[in-house]
């Protein structure tokens, strides 16, 4: 894979489908539908994916696409694929809170090597460069022309830890799990931003101790790798992989190498 090459055009596609999720959100009111699983799904939801797929398959038509909104591309199979989410924490954008994403990955042999998550009504964006480190881009987001980058990098936690947990998932074993370490505080978020305040060290730790997609972790994974983080299964703290049967997680913790992870 040119990384030169796939880094401009996740990011074009995150910063173009951003601004589309935005129109609706900032738009009257629209129509949440349910989807199969119950789970919610919009107008920008249905918008992002067509934009961000459309791109992709421009981009780069011999590499597999999957989508969250693609139903057909679940019954896909492969190491090595993109991976998009277009609007992750539907729930957020339904109740207008803010904490959505727009996620897109690149999988190779299992490993999210490089992703994009944009933030937009944050306006937050977070990348992986060409080498895999990984940046957080400041200014207003052109999807044509790239703003100011700065490194990011995990913390170096040596005493109690800053802990992020899932806004619209925390049950009773997320919190049982988490009384496990001395913190010093505890934020809630939404989305993948999780991932991206592990990654710039605005938080040490995240578990989650509930169902998730590939489609969900990919690209924030990605950035909190290039960042010098890891994302480990909960149950053997083996490296979370990617393209599983079904793509379905099984529960994770994504942690700041300082951590001593407890099981």
């Amino acid at each position: 894979m040119d990384f030169d090459r796939l880094v401009p055009v996740l990011r074009r596609l995150a910063i173009e489908a951003g601004a589309r999720i935005m129109e609706v959100y900032n738009g009257p009111d629209f129509a949440v539908k349910a989807k199969g699983d119950s789970s919610p799904v919009t107008e920008a939801d249905e918008a992002a994916d067509a934009l961000i797929s459309a791109g992709l398959r421009e981009a780069f038509p011999d590499l597999v696409l999957i989508t969250e909104e693609q139903a057909a591309s679940h019954a896909l199979t492969a190491s090595t694929f993109l991976i998009v989410d277009p609007l992750d924490g539907t729930k957020e954008f339904v109740q207008r809170r803010g904490d959505f994403t727009v996620n897109i990955a690149y999988v190779e042999n299992g490993v999210p090597l490089r992703g994009v998550v944009y933030a937009p009504a944050q306006n937050r964006l977070f990348y992986t460069l060409a080498d895999g480190t990984s940046v957080e881009e400041t200014g207003a987001h052109d999807a044509a022309v790239a703003g100011p980058v700065a490194p990011i990098r995990v913390s170096t936690p040596k005493g109690p830890l800053m802990v992020v947990a899932s806004k619209s998932h925390r049950d009773q074993a997320t919190d049982d799990y988490i009384a496990k370490y001395d913190v010093a505080d505890m934020k809630s978020a939404g989305s993948s931003l999780k991932f991206c305040l592990v990654a710039t060290g605005e938080a040490d730790l995240y578990p989650r101790l509930g169902r998730t997609m590939e489609w969900d972790t990919a690209a924030g994974d990605a950035v909190l790798r290039g960042a010098g983080g890891h994302v480990v299964r909960f149950d053997d703290h083996t490296p979370l992989a990617y393209g599983k049967p079904g793509w379905d997680n099984p529960f994770f913790i994504a942690y700041a190498p300082g951590v001593a992870l407890q099981k």
